[in-house]
């Protein structure tokens, strides 16, 4: 049998540098400056975060150590060249695989932010071991606290989509096993179609053996196997799409584009999945039944399971709880807007999801001198159940019947909204943020 080689070759940063020398970072060596600026960026660029705040990182780091650096982004990797005189230094360097982790991004933040006044004390040596310690955080969470992130979040996703006790229930230990599937899969770092394929499949059969059971043993009727889709929303990749708008607002265009394109990937193979899970189990796209609520209820419910919706997907994005915490408290302010609007407005569901983000960004930008942590881990987490993952899988489910007309209309409603999300974000961020509604 042979032997299991990376594909991906890891980087020894330590053996780049000087390991005995003593002085300080400022008075290192070029090549010994910009491993710490690109170690630094990949490191950012590996917990999620788009390009701009990546650069930004860099940035921070070669201002800090008087050197100029100019780098070139995407989703794996980052090609740049420090210059400090007449010298120069250019390297590439990528990841395998990419992932989101806000809380060692908030680490990340603040190591880069408190880099100047250290760059005169520590050496090279000495940020490469801080920067390892960073390297070695492990997740916040085990495979099962995810899994029951994920159920809370798409129990809670069900009922904002119009579901009853019923179809929360299923979708609750749906979306709690497929979730756990999937981690336990990453986990043995098993490649992205197949941990996507084998989660969405886990939660859909899940659910069809929870609404087959209810049938036979409490007579529940079948009209409850509409919310089948909702066990699969665990997956859809929120993150990567609306960072990937905000890069594209930036002109950052090889990010953003190679964003927008993971995403597609996950949410193609996810709605195909649970279209042939469908096929076989002969389930269709239905209407919610309608439960008689009276609206002051319907409000506070539409506030409770947002709350719960957003605490779960910052769970899953490993937020420790606090921040899961501060994000359910914005997403819950920002999506009741949202579904308000439309409900009691009749507002266009693109325009109510831009008002929604744009109110989730201006409550983040409001609250971060008081809280400390960034912007990007309230604002995405928050707005992330806002994402259309029903409407993404109808439209796949009838196209892929050759309903081209249906399709056609429930992937017109999705793009709308996929849209509006990041640029709701963006002129929230245009509106707050010199540094960013600045174009150098």
């Amino acid at each position: 049998m042979s032997k299991f080689r990376k594909q991906h070759m890891s980087i020894k940063w330590h053996d780049i540098i000087d390991s005995e020398s003593t002085e300080p970072a400022l008075n290192a060596s070029l090549k010994e400056k910009a491993t710490l600026v690109g170690r630094v960026g990949l490191m950012m660029l590996s917990v999620g975060t788009g390009a701009w705040r990546v650069r930004a990182s860099m940035n921070k780091i070669a201002r800090a150590l008087n050197i100029t650096c100019n780098a070139d982004i995407g989703l794996l990797s980052i090609e740049y060249t420090c210059i400090s005189g007449g010298e120069t230094y250019t390297n590439a360097i990528s990841l395998n695989t990419t992932g989101v982790n806000t809380d060692k991004l908030n680490e990340l933040e603040n190591f880069a932010d408190g880099f100047t006044e250290r760059a005169g004390k520590y050496s090279v040596q000495q940020f490469h071991m801080i920067l390892d310690k960073f390297q070695d955080m492990k997740g916040n969470y085990k495979s099962w606290n995810l899994g029951l992130a994920s159920a809370l979040a798409c129990c809670a996703f069900t009922f904002l989509l119009g579901g009853g006790p019923v179809e929360m229930i299923c979708a609750f230990f749906g979306a709690g096993i497929g979730n756990f599937i999937r981690k336990l899969l990453l986990e043995r770092h098993i490649t992205l179609f197949a941990n996507v394929v084998a989660g969405v499949a886990s939660a859909c059969c899940t659910y069809v053996l929870c609404i087959k059971l209810a049938e036979m043993l409490f007579n529940v009727s079948a009209v409850h196997q509409a919310g089948y889709i909702c066990s699969m929303l665990f997956v859809i990749p929120g993150f990567p799409l609306i960072t990937g708008g905000i890069d594209l607002s930036k002109l950052d265009l090889r990010s953003g584009i190679e964003r927008i394109t993971y995403a597609l990937l996950i949410i193609i193979m996810a709605t195909l999945t649970g279209w042939v899970s469908a096929l076989v189990f002969d389930f269709h796209p239905q209407d919610f039944v309608e439960y008689k609520l009276s609206p002051l209820l319907r409000f506070f419910l539409i506030m409770l399971t947002s709350f719960c919706g957003v605490y779960g997907f910052s769970l899953m994005f490993n937020s420790k709880r606090r921040m899961a915490a501060i994000a359910g408290i914005i997403g819950m302010i920002a999506n009741t807007l949202r579904l308000e609007l439309i409900d009691l407005l009749g507002l266009h569901v693109g325009l109510a999801a831009f008002i929604g983000a744009l109110s989730a960004g201006l409550m983040a930008s409001a609250i971060k001198h008081w809280i400390g942590y960034p912007r990007i881990t309230l604002t995405v987490p928050s707005i992330v159940i806002m994402v259309p993952g029903m409407f993404m899988y109808k439209a796949i489910y009838y196209i892929a019947l050759n309903d081209i007309s249906t399709g056609g209309l429930w992937l017109t409603k999705a793009v709308l909204i996929v849209m509006a999300l990041p640029i709701g974000l963006i002129f929230a961020r245009i509106l707050t943020d010199k540094n960013f509604r600045k174009s150098s």
